[in-house]
């Protein structure tokens, strides 16, 4: 990958479902190290932009490089092995099992693998150790809890420590805070933070909005399958269109 080039390209990104119009040539980048949140009202093509990117959506047209390669269509398994990994808006663990357990299936990745040069190591301790980082208290024991167990916000702690797991280059989390209280938004803030620190890549998409604005590098608005606004977040709240169709629902 060439220094000066973008670690994520997307052009004219297009995405319809049955004659709905869900995206429409989006284009942006994304510099190595960059935070990136994308706001928008619902229904406005946020997650339909992260599934296109992901893989689990093939768009109608448009192109999407990651790291010089073009991975447009590519399938999720491929996706994450090149070093992108995502959360869900919508937590599905397997309820069943221990919340350490949780992480056998990232742990168990080729990519993992690779990283790791071929050797596992003992997976349940760096399971812990994941957990741990993300706020499970291992004297309370919270991480042997079953999954189905676990309030909401240690699901949504579940799911960051899914996609850290896999070491990837890029984390796109999908509405993180959703459903969060503002202690716990404010405690998962710090790891972000971090992981920043450590030099990841990360697109969020959020409602929160006064969270998102603090730690975004700056703000991509899309509303009807459009971009109509990028730029730093008190750009972004001035610019008419957004003010539009955007604040009117989403500030009261």
């Amino acid at each position: 990958m060439n220094q000066s080039s973008p670690l994520l390209k997307v052009s004219d990104l297009t995405k319809s479902f049955g004659g709905v119009m869900a995206l429409s040539n989006v284009s942006f980048e994304l510099k190595e190290g960059d935070l990136l949140g994308i706001i928008g009202p619902n229904g406005s093509g946020k997650t339909t932009l992260v599934n296109l990117i992901t893989g689990f959506v093939k768009p109608n047209s448009g192109k999407i490089e990651f790291k010089d390669k073009k991975i447009t269509g590519l399938a999720p398994y491929k996706i994450v092995s090149l070093g992108i990994a995502r959360t869900f808006q919508m937590v599905r663990p397997f309820y069943q099992l221990p919340a350490f357990k949780n992480m056998i299936i990232p742990l168990y990745s080729p990519r993992v693998k690779k990283l790791a040069g071929g050797k596992y190591g003992d997976r349940d301790a760096v399971a812990l150790d994941l957990l741990e980082e993300v706020g499970f208290e291992r004297d309370a024991r919270v991480s042997y809890k079953k999954a189905g167990a676990l309030p909401q916000g240690y699901l949504k702690r579940l799911e960051l420590a899914k996609s850290m797991a896999l070491r990837p280059d890029l984390i796109i989390l999908d509405e993180l805070f959703s459903g969060l209280s503002l202690a716990e938004v404010a405690s998962i803030v710090p790891i972000i933070e971090k992981l920043r620190f450590q030099g990841k890549t990360i697109i969020m998409i959020e409602h929160r909005l006064k969270e998102l604005f603090r730690i975004a590098d700056r703000i991509m608005v899309l509303n009807y399958g459009q971009k109509i606004a990028e730029g730093a977040g008190s750009e972004v709240m001035e610019s008419e269109p957004v003010k539009k169709a955007y604040l009117g629902s989403e500030t009261e």
